[in-house]
């Protein structure tokens, strides 16, 4: 196995406007992915994204920093570096989220990267690799999800 990239590309009944909002605004955020989002979906912003409730033992709180952020067209962060570093090349996982009208919805093309580059040993890396996928598999479907219940309620 490869482990430099996960890829996957879904469709969403909404137009790229709802889905920009689903995948960058923090309120939506916290519909299909983490618990809690501290961020301002602008390039150099720096945030964080939170499993469990804060204060407890099992919170887990992990560093995003924006890298781009293109309305309608892309949305692109670095997370996962350590909280006191910025987020760079070997210190972080680099997705990208990129947004293309097809026909009366979104086609929607997810890349993660920078695995290979964090200069793990290969069980780590294999280990990392493997909780991304099961991570976006079980995540991506709720985005979808979310953008269709908001088209609705609009």
């Amino acid at each position: 196995m490869e482990y430099g990239q996960i890829e996957r590309t879904m469709y969403v009944e909404a137009t790229p406007e709802v889905v920009y909002e689903v995948i960058s605004s923090p309120t939506h955020l916290k519909e299909w992915w983490p618990d809690d989002v501290a961020l301002e979906p602008v390039p150099g912003a720096v945030g964080e994204l939170v499993w469990g409730e804060r204060g407890t033992p099992d919170v887990q709180i992990v560093p995003i920093t924006v890298v781009d952020a293109q309305p309608h067209r892309l949305f692109s962060f670095r997370w996962t570096h350590p909280a006191e570093e910025p987020a760079g090349v070997g210190n972080s996982l680099f997705v990208t989220f990129e947004l293309a009208p097809s026909g009366d919805g979104t086609s929607v093309r997810m890349t993660e990267t920078g695995f290979r580059e964090m200069g793990w040993e290969i069980a780590a890396l294999e280990k990392e690799y493997s909780e991304h996928i099961k991570g976006w598999d079980w995540f991506l479907p709720r985005l979808v999800q979310c953008a269709e219940r908001l088209v609705a309620r609009r």
